[in-house]
Order: structure tokens, then C-alpha cells, then sequence
């Protein structure tokens, strides 16, 4: 048999990134690594029936933590796992929104540990095993709030910590790529999905609920994903839902 195809997605303990776990899991010969801050919250992903080969691997990571990417790394290894096909940086903070001539410096310093910090830390603790992979590729699902060309056009200022740590999300994704050019990286908008947080930027701009389902979401992203080369595809900021380039 081939040697399986590893895919580590962060946040998988609901929303889009327990969705995206379920797409791989139904795909054979696939290990999924899942990251979780709390091992209760994924027992409806731990009974899911998985394809033939297929297994699921969940590990602790705090995006907070220094020590915990290392130590999800550790056990990672000691599973046998020798390296990193694809990794999909889910995860991610969303404060109460605040306007911006309130927003406090705790939840923007909150927001850019969570949401630019982590998913770089995670970089540097697992690019040793995507070095290993023959295609290896890197993932952010960043949004369109972190794009500062839409700003006044979707009326993003509303979200000011939120966006600004995106923002930066999206600067050392890019630098990611041009500084690594063995990796396909791609820069994701997941589009304005049905969770909480998307469902509250709706209302906030005329709509009863946001218009993209996780399931849809999460289809369109490992669409991108599996399409996804260096040629083609790395270093763009694309909205998986249209398939289209967004401003950065």
C-alpha cells in the first residue's frame, strides 16, 4: 500500500475544522491529525467511521501555549507519523466585536497571539515533517476581514482586533511562501459561514443568516486544497467558495 496521506488540521473540536476532519476521514488510506483544546468536546468526531486505512489522531494544542506544538509534535512522531502531507490552520480566536475607537489593547494583543502567533509558532515546530512530504502543502484559513483592500468595502472596520491579527496572519503566510519555495501555500477565506461569529456579521450587514453552510464551506476548502500547487496556486488569497483572488 502507499504510504498514507497525513493531514493535520487545527481546531478540529467544531465548526470548520471538525468538518474538514470528516471530509478526510471519509477519504482511504489517510491519517488525520486533529488538534483540540479539549479532548470532551470531540467524542461525535472520535465514533466517526472512517475509510478503509484511514485513522484519526488528535493531539492538544492551546494556541496560547508555547510548549504545546512541541509536545503535539512529540506524540506525533512517537505515532510513527514521519511526515506532513498537508496542514490546514484552522484555528483561530474572534473576540466580542468592539468599535474600533473602543477596542482594548488586551483583545487585540489576545487576538494576534491567537490568530497570527500560533499559526506561525506552528510553522516553524512542523516544517521538518512537511520537508519530508513529496508535495507538502500549507493552509491558513485566514478571512476577508483581514484583507486591508476590502476594509470599505465590506465594512470590515467593524472587526478591529479580529482583522488586524488576520492581517497579520495573512503578511507572514505570504513570506511563508516566499521564503519556502518547496511548499505550496495558499491564503483561504472560508467565506461568511453559518457559526456564530459569521451568523453575527450577517445580521450586521442586512442578513438573516450568513449565506455559506460549514458543510459548504469546508467542501469548497479542500477543493482549493487538493487543486492547490506552487505554480498555480501559492502565495494567492483566495476565496474557496467563488474560487476567486482577494486584495490583500
Amino acid at each position: 500500500m502507499a504510504s498514507p496521506q497525513v493531514v493535520l488540521i487545527t481546531g478540529v473540536g467544531k465548526g470548520i475544522g471538525a468538518s474538514l476532519a470528516r471530509i478526510y476521514l471519509s477519504r482511504p488510506n489517510h491519517i488525520v491529525i486533529g488538534s483540540v483544546r479539549n479532548d470532551t468536546k470531540v467524542a461525535e468526531l472520535k465514533s466517526f467511521p472512517t475509510a478503509s486505512g484511514t485513522y484519526l489522531l488528535l493531539v492538544h494544542i492551546d494556541s496560547g501555549s508555547l510548549d504545546d506544538p512541541k509536545e503535539a509534535l512529540a506524540k506525533i512522531q512517537q505515532a510513527g507519523v514521519d511526515h506532513i502531507d498537508v496542514v490546514i490552520a484552522n484555528a483561530g480566536g474572534y473576540p466580542t466585536p468592539v468599535p474600533l475607537d473602543g477596542v482594548e489593547r488586551k483583545d487585540l494583543m489576545s487576538c494576534f497571539e491567537v490568530n497570527a502567533a500560533a499559526p506561525l509558532l506552528l510553522f516553524q515546530t512542523f516544517k521538518p515533517l512537511l520537508q519530508k512530504a513529496s508535495a507538502p502543502k500549507w493552509i491558513v484559513i485566514s478571512t476577508s476581514a483581514g484583507s486591508v483592500g476590502y476594509i470599505g468595502v465590506i465594512g470590515s472596520h467593524i472587526l478591529p482586533a479580529y482583522g488586524a491579527s488576520k492581517a497579520a496572519l495573512n503578511w507572514f503566510t505570504q513570506s511563508i511562501h516566499f521564503t519556502n519555495e518547496w511548499l505550496t501555500v495558499v491564503t483561504l477565506h472560508p467565506g461568511l459561514v453559518q457559526t456564530n461569529q459569521g451568523n453575527w456579521v450577517a445580521r450586521k450587514v442586512g442578513l438573516e443568516q450568513a449565506p455559506t453552510t460549514i458543510q459548504e464551506s469546508s467542501s469548497s476548502i479542500v477543493k482549493v486544497v487538493d487543486g492547490a500547487t506552487r505554480e498555480g496556486t501559492s502565495g494567492k488569497f483566495i476565496s474557496a467558495p467563488e474560487g476567486t483572488e482577494l486584495p490583500w
